[in-house]
């Protein structure tokens, strides 16, 4: 049986922060001529149903999560990201944990409109709430707050240092990396670091969390990614190979929040394969 050549293994939906709902996204995604693509909205699994509802022919689900995750290991601590595949949603820790984000994040985002109002800024925490339309609430719906209002013309715009990347950015409690790959592992799903060395988000990770990491159970690392310059992919390749995990590639496709297009990088399949025999909680869902 062969394995799919095209194969996008980040995309948000409305769940999240993307702007195509989740059966939206899976039609555009075969349409963009991908053989898999996974579904990875952050901290939630609320566009699985709907995602495999409206699979398109040719076309197989990889459901996941991109976990909001912290390193406590410098001051203050560092935020990164934790790609979660295949795990089972009904695992109650980890459910109960992504729930708990969920709440600080939205709890999060009304404190961030109120720092802006509290500056004369006129933006509605409730029509923030009804752009997300039930998904996860993030930076990115503030930021499209900022674009109605006319104080920002891009999304970029909006995430600089005179916005929401620095002046009105808060903390959030978000889970401890280390645990978030054990919940991960222990819901029998493949955890994946996100984008580790983009350094134009901000501050990165050192190489020896990475291999901290890896001992207590990451897969993987994400070296193709448009945040990664060629020098940053290389790097990631050249550790994942020293460490023995897998290298995987994707758009990081959020509709019309970013520029990039479904399918701008991809998973190699031996990495696919690699995680699908990993993976003890749900299985990839290929149309019928």
């Amino acid at each position: 049986m062969s394995v799919p050549a095209r194969i996008d293994l980040h995309t948000h939906s409305t769940a999240s922060d993307g702007t195509l709902g989740p059966a939206e996204l899976v039609r555009a995604a075969a349409d963009a001529g991908l053989h898999v693509v996974a579904l990875t909205d952050h901290d939630t699994t609320a566009g699985w149903a709907a995602a495999v509802a409206a699979l398109p022919p040719g076309l197989t689900l990889v459901r996941g999560a991109e976990l909001s995750c912290r390193w406590s290991g410098t001051e203050p601590a560092l935020p990164l990201h934790l790609l979660a595949y295949l795990f089972d949603p009904a695992e109650p820790e980890l459910a109960a944990e992504l729930a708990r984000v969920r709440r600080v994040r939205e709890e999060r985002g009304e404190r961030i409109v109120r720092l802006l109002q509290a500056d004369g800024i006129s933006v509605s925490w409730s029509e923030i709430l009804a752009g997300a339309a039930g998904g996860t609430v993030g930076r990115p719906h503030i930021a499209q707050a900022l674009i109605r209002a006319g104080l920002v013309a891009t999304t970029t715009e909006a995430f600089g240092r005179d916005w929401l990347g620095e002046r009105y950015r808060l903390p959030k409690d978000d889970i401890d990396v280390f645990r978030a790959v054990a919940l991960v592992r222990a819901a029998g799903g493949v955890p994946v670091f996100a984008h580790p060395r983009a350094s134009r988000r901000g501050r990165i990770v050192p190489d020896e969390l990475i291999t901290a990491l890896t001992a207590a159970g990451l897969a993987g690392l994400e070296a193709d990614h448009e945040d990664h310059s060629p020098a940053e992919r290389e790097h990631v390749r050249r550790l994942a190979a020293e460490l023995g995990l897998l290298v995987t590639g994707a758009s990081d496709f959020h509709g019309t929040h970013k520029t990039v297009r479904l399918g701008a990088y991809t998973t190699a399949p031996e990495a696919y394969e690699r995680i699908v025999a990993l993976a003890r909680g749900v299985t990839p869902v290929a149309s019928g």
